[in-house]
């Protein structure tokens, strides 16, 4: 008994070192991205050397009271990559897949995409392994509000500035903002972005992801002269950004011939009724205030979910594997779920021209270096999901001041800073004759460098100071 107890010890032992391995080596993938950057930015090794490292690391046990009384124990996760430039922020996801390399490499994004955008933050993110759609309502208030209470001190105003993320919404963050704003006793609409909009919420933050995406596509067009109505879009994960770039490109004339979610897709060649799509598949059921329960593959004749249209034969769709829909012959593909969704594995098979990362880490780095080999145009996710950091930017500063926005001055400001950041992008690549993630990375680089080195590097102090006389 003792001998089989130690052996399972010891299993244990060595899958629990291979997890925190593999955890450690999806951090340490999206560092690797800084040194081919750095080769085309001026910032100095210095500063390089910092953004190797989180600047700090919460880990959390989360007691919840179920409801049927019984206790079950969540583990949650903070991580604050750089605040150089200012304040911490990131979103806050809910997913059985979380693990800590994960939180710090998304953290460590966060710092690129608002060094990118030029906005005055810094990078966190955070995360709580649980399936939320297996809680009940109260559960997940419950969940989220517990979050909080084991995290409050970590995040702030001034601090972190938590968002929604994969699985977490405005309600949740409302919940979220409640509960800190009870622990300070006075309210505090600014440590949270992403609330409803009777709770501080600005307007245009629902689509801002991918809306962001989309003025990167208008500007793509721009430049290459596209007719809209000949450009086929595949686009996989039919969420919250999902859904608002192909509304946008499908209003425009793209044709968005297939979608997918987590239960699988569905391809139509003729183009799909993106409205109708949208439409029922948010008709709720159980958790009607919170995540929408059907999928984009229940209704394979035009992509929507228990409609009863009934299209001639010409025009039924087909149900498809998210594997599939990656590799379906496209001129865009957007990948909107989750990460490592292009790998060496399938890059080969990948046959659009063009990829537009509404996801984050979506493209693994070996992947990338099949898609350079062949001239796949990426639009990187740190440049092409950053609409919604940015709208939350807005966001934030609306709470400070205490003034709210039109919709049309989000959008209007949106477009400036995504159509500006796109085009300084896009230069850079063309000067330097590179892929356009590293392109992006560099322009990230220039900012932080100049922000790290400002206050001091070794240049600075292995000088000695002159001593100037007095007059």
């Amino acid at each position: 008994m003792g001998s089989t107890s130690r052996l399972s010890q010891r299993t244990t032992e060595k899958e629990t070192t291979m997890s925190h391995q593999a955890d450690e080596e999806i951090f340490q993938n999206a560092i690797g991205r800084l040194d081919q950057a750095a080769e085309f930015s001026s910032i100095g090794p210095e500063a390089l050397e910092r953004l190797r490292y989180p600047k700090s690391m919460l880990q959390v046990s989360i007691p919840l009271r179920m409801d049927d009384g019984s206790l079950r124990v969540f583990q949650g996760y903070r991580v604050r990559h750089d605040d150089t430039r200012g304040p911490t922020k990131g979103g806050i996801r809910f997913h059985p897949d979380v693990h800590l390399g994960e939180v710090k490499a998304l953290a460590f994004w966060m710092t690129c995409k608002c060094a990118v955008a030029g906005i005055p933050f810094g990078g966190g993110k955070g995360g709580i392994i649980v399936n939320p759609k297996e809680l009940s309502r109260l559960e997940l208030e419950r969940l989220s509000r517990g979050f909080i209470q084991r995290v409050a001190d970590f995040i702030g105003p001034e601090t972190d500035i938590p968002a929604p993320d994969v699985y977490t919404n405005a309600m949740i963050m409302g919940w979220m903002m409640d509960e800190y704003s009870n622990i300070q006793r006075r309210r505090t609409p600014t440590v949270i972005t992403g609330k409803p909009i009777p709770l501080g919420g600005s307007l245009g933050r629902d689509d801002a992801t991918g809306r962001g995406a989309y003025y990167c596509i208008k500007e793509l067009e721009r430049l290459k002269s596209w007719s809209p109505t000949e450009v086929r879009v595949a686009v996989q994960g039919f969420g919250n950004a999902g859904q608002h770039v192909a509304r946008l490109l499908h209003a425009d004339g793209y044709r968005i011939v297939a979608i997918s979610d987590s239960r699988g897709g569905v391809y139509r060649e003729e183009g799909l009724d993106i409205p109708r799509a949208i439409e029922l598949k948010q008709q709720r059921q159980d958790m009607s205030e919170v995540y929408a329960s059907r999928s984009v593959c229940d209704c394979p004749e035009c992509g929507c979910v228990e409609c009863h249209c009934q299209p001639d034969d010409a025009g039924t769709g087909k149900v498809i594997t998210n594997k599939e829909l990656l590799e379906l012959d496209v001129d865009i593909l957007i990948p909107a779920a989750l990460e490592n969704q292009l790998t060496a594995e399938n890059a080969d098979r990948v046959i659009a021209p063009v990829i537009v990362e509404v996801a984050n880490g979506p493209t693994t780095t070996s992947a990338d270096e099949v898609f350079n080999a062949k001239g796949t145009l990426i639009v990187p996710d740190i440049l092409a999901n950053a609409g919604g950091v940015t709208v939350s930017y807005f966001e934030w500063t609306q709470n400070r001041a205490g003034y709210y926005w039109t919709v049309e001055e989000v959008h209007e400001r949106l477009s400036q800073i995504m159509k500006r950041e796109f085009n300084l992008i896009y230069e850079l690549m063309a000067a330097n004759q590179i892929d356009m993630r590293t392109a992006a990375y560099a322009h990230a680089l220039n900012r932080i460098g100049e922000a790290i080195e400002s206050q001091g590097t070794n240049t600075f102090f292995s000088t000695q100071p002159t001593v100037q006389p007095i007059s």
